[in-house]
């Protein structure tokens, strides 16, 4: 109820009241503004102090800034707050990559390349990696933060795997050079300078952009709240988005396995020992290499546009490819040997069993080759390895017991087989 000595209405008591929230926001803005700290930590072992920024706001987010404001980032001079060489580097280019990310590099004719990577930065940490084939696991990475006590660290990390025990500190296959990274804060934005000396002149190269919200516990990286891989052209400054999942690849593997690794060999072990259900074991045969045959195309082409989108040149994968389309081949030619094959009567029957018999096995062989090949460069993880040897060893094993069933059978049949008996010619 309102007091009769001071008769003024809500409403005007509402707008004071905003009026004042306002001015007293553009006076913390004000001081906010005028408080530019600039700190940097250039040892070798990343130690130093500096002075972290808040804590409420996003690792790498936008923060505010729109798209014009990113690419003026650009024209900061970065000479005041890093130290040489970085600071000093002339023709470095200048490109905003993701987010609020910004990439400074220069190359020189030697090959060594000199990288800033900059974001606007509050906790947590930021990281940047190099990739052999598009995938977090197996590259090794760059990452810089500020601790709770404000002295920078700086630090190379090796993905081994996806998961975060994964993620080695102090390890990585980064050709560093003998100048040590720096990591620093400038305003609201961090800033990773390093330097690599690579043995030809980086083009093309996948890499992995990531940050995370919380700092690293004993050098451990915390979950990332979000990352990026795109393929960049050093030599250009263009750059595209790679949109390679692990759903992909696993769906790739999964496929192979099922189809190379269960179903064809199955299928093949059927004629060899059940030939005594006819003609069962021949319609059982064709239907089963039948989807094994549909499950490898399956394999094949979704590891074709998983190569596309990566669109890296790396050995391993390579040579996964070629066993992959070469074992394609085999299995079209088994596909085609159903149509032309000859009757039992025929003398190119002989032949055709040859043909059948030892490029199915030789189809077999290369699969399981290249089953290894790919859980190793796709850096599955135990499970696969586990998971494999394990269908890898039912099959073997069956195949020993089946061999073993059947050879006692023969040898049987051949010690109770009547005896055969000649009559000699009437004299």
């Amino acid at each position: 109820m309102a007091n009769s000595r001071f008769p003024v209405p809500d409403s005007r008591i509402l707008v004071f009241l905003y009026l004042f929230s306002l001015s007293l926001r553009a006076n913390i803005l004000a001081v906010a503004d005028n408080k530019d700290a600039i700190v940097v930590g250039i040892n070798r072992e990343g130690n130093g102090s500096a002075l972290p920024q808040g804590e409420n706001a996003d690792v790498g987010g936008s923060g505010g800034y729109s798209g014009v404001e990113i690419s003026e980032l650009c024209n900061i001079d970065i000479q005041g707050f890093l130290p040489p060489p970085y600071g000093n580097v002339s023709g470095f280019i200048c490109k905003p990559i993701w987010n609020t990310f910004i990439l400074r590099y220069a190359q020189r004719d030697d090959h060594v390349m000199t990288i800033i990577l900059s974001a606007i930065y509050t906790t947590g940490w930021v990281g940047m990696g190099f990739s052999k084939d598009g995938m977090m696991a197996g590259s090794s990475a760059m990452v810089g933060w500020f601790n709770k006590k404000g002295q920078p660290r700086i630090k190379q990390y090796y993905l081994q795997g996806t998961r975060s025990s994964q993620v080695i500190h102090d390890k990585g296959e980064l050709p560093l050079t003998n100048v040590p990274p720096v990591v620093a804060i400038h305003g609201a934005m961090i800033y990773m300078a390093f330097q690599l000396k690579f043995e030809n002149h980086l083009r093309q190269q996948p890499i992995i952009l990531a940050f995370g919200s919380r700092y690293p516990k004993h050098f451990h990286l915390t979950h990332h709240v979000d990352k990026r891989t795109i393929m960049f052209d050093f030599s250009g400054g263009s750059s595209s988005v790679l949109y390679v999942s692990s759903r992909e690849k696993k769906n790739h593997g999964a496929l192979g396995m099922i189809g190379w690794g269960i179903i064809l060999p199955v299928g093949a072990i059927i004629p060899r020992y059940f030939k005594h259900k006819d003609p069962l074991w021949y319609y059982l045969h064709a239907i089963i290499q039948l989807v094994g045959f549909i499950f490898g195309l399956a394999t094949v082409l979704l590891g074709i546009q998983l190569y596309n989108k990566l669109n890296v040149k790396n050995a391993n994968i390579s040579a996964h490819r070629g066993i992959g389309i070469f074992i394609l081949v085999l299995s079209i030619l088994q596909i085609l040997a159903f149509f032309l094959r000859p009757s039992k009567d025929s003398k190119f029957r002989r032949f055709w069993n040859w043909y059948h018999h030892w490029f199915g096995r030789l189809a077999l062989f290369f699969a399981s080759v290249n089953i290894v090949l790919g859980i190793q460069i796709g850096y599955a993880g135990n499970e696969w390895k586990i998971g494999y040897g394990f269908l890898l060893a039912v099959v073997l094993l069956a195949v020993i017991v089946l061999e073993t069933l059947s050879w006692m059978k023969k040898r049987s049949d051949k010690t109770t087989a009547p005896p055969t008996f000649q009559m000699n010619p009437v004299q």
